[in-house]
């Protein structure tokens, strides 16, 4: 039996209420709703969230200091642009945070386009962008374990410098890990040379195992001289008592997004990336694949991580996350609405069973039964 993933939650960082159904928050940029969950957190034995980002909600890094300020052991995953951050500003801010945190600091490199000239980005084509992104995360990286670092690139530019206060090794953790997303050959490229960790939404098994080959292939070509690339998946959980009744809740949840046409949703499909692309096309192969991966939300208004959804009772869906952990994924961020009530019921439900010497002999149990 392999070790024990890694299980983040996600925090949609929303002005507006209502992100994915979730209408239970009147006010999801409070403080004290922002700091609920992350104590739920804590509470249910999550390792720490994904903090949205994107021009028009609210500043992550700062949501990201807030909750670290409020909470002893929740872990942000804290998704920036380098086009909001130059890379030594951005260094020193997560050093800074990192050390009074006791490093808990995780980093989400975020390379898709946003409203650009609203905040004075000059992005150039696909190409351009991901080649200013291997330049910020190399650079990143550098500054975090170097001192006196000079480097000149064509995107960016430092000379003699040492980012203060210097990070502290914790084992083998020499930084906080860079997570990447992605799914066009440029990005898929950039992670193979510079991330940490690949992640991917939830597409079939095979589709996953396949990307997995190619990066780990790429990984080989392009002369990686990181530690070897490890991989994540980011997708909406569905989990309710029994099966039954969780193909009922999604089922019914599917037939209000048609009904509204998604209005309400505030899923942020403005843009659509080749990754959310790969997930819209998944509906033309049907509205379940494997075993439980759901693709109808994808038509109706769920776009990201809640394009596909894995539904069915804890078992089952441990048991799917476990046959991607087979294929390498070691890293999970999973959600579902309403975000508060699901950290609960899926901390209780769930987690328990993705633990490896607590849920051995209750899988296996569980897959005798499903024959």
């Amino acid at each position: 039996m392999s070790s024990d993933p890694e299980v983040l939650w996600y925090i949609p960082n929303q002005i507006q209420p209502g992100h994915r159904g979730d209408t239970v928050d009147a006010a999801p940029s409070s403080l004290e709703t922002l700091t609920s969950h992350a104590r739920a957190l804590e509470d249910n034995g999550w390792k720490g969230a994904l903090i949205g980002s994107g021009w028009g909600r609210p500043d992550t890094f700062t949501v990201a200091a807030a909750l670290a300020a409020r909470t002893t052991t929740f872990e942000p995953l804290i998704a920036i642009r380098p086009g909001y951050w130059r890379p030594a500003n951005f260094a020193s801010a997560a050093a800074t945070l990192d050390e009074l945190t006791g490093g808990r600091v995780r980093i989400n490199i975020v390379s898709g386009q946003d409203n650009l000239a609203a905040y004075g980005d000059a992005e150039g084509d696909q190409a351009q962008r991901y080649d200013r992104t291997r330049e910020f995360m190399r650079l990143v990286r550098r500054l975090w374990t170097e001192e006196d670092v000079t480097f000149a690139g064509e995107h960016f530019q430092v000379a003699g410098s040492t980012v203060q206060p210097r990070l502290t090794p914790r084992g083998e953790r020499r930084h906080p890990r860079l997570y990447f997303g992605g799914a066009s050959e440029a990005a898929e490229r950039t992670s193979a040379t510079e991330s940490d960790v690949q992640l991917f939404w939830g597409e079939p098994l095979e589709d996953i195992a396949a990307r997995i080959d190619r990066l780990k292939r790429l990984s080989r070509d392009l002369d990686r001289d990181l530690p070897p690339l490890e991989f994540g998946l980011r997708i909406t959980t569905v989990v309710r008592d029994t099966t039954e009744a969780a193909w009922s809740y999604a089922e019914g949840k599917v037939e209000d997004m048609a009904k509204a046409r998604g209005e309400g949703w505030q899923d942020h499909r403005r843009w659509v990336a080749v990754g959310q692309q790969r997930l819209l096309d998944l509906q033309a192969r049907g509205d379940v694949l494997d075993d439980n991966l759901y693709t109808a939300p994808g038509k109706f208004g769920g776009g990201g991580a809640g394009a596909t959804w894995l539904v069915g009772s804890p078992q089952d869906v441990a048991r799917s996350l476990k046959k991607y952990q087979d294929l390498g994924v070691t890293h999970f961020v999973l959600s579902d609405t309403p975000y508060l009530q699901e950290i609960e019921r899926q901390g209780r439900q769930l987690l328990p069973l993705l633990k490896t010497r607590s849920h051995t002999a209750e899988l296996e149990a569980a897959l005798v039964q499903a024959g």
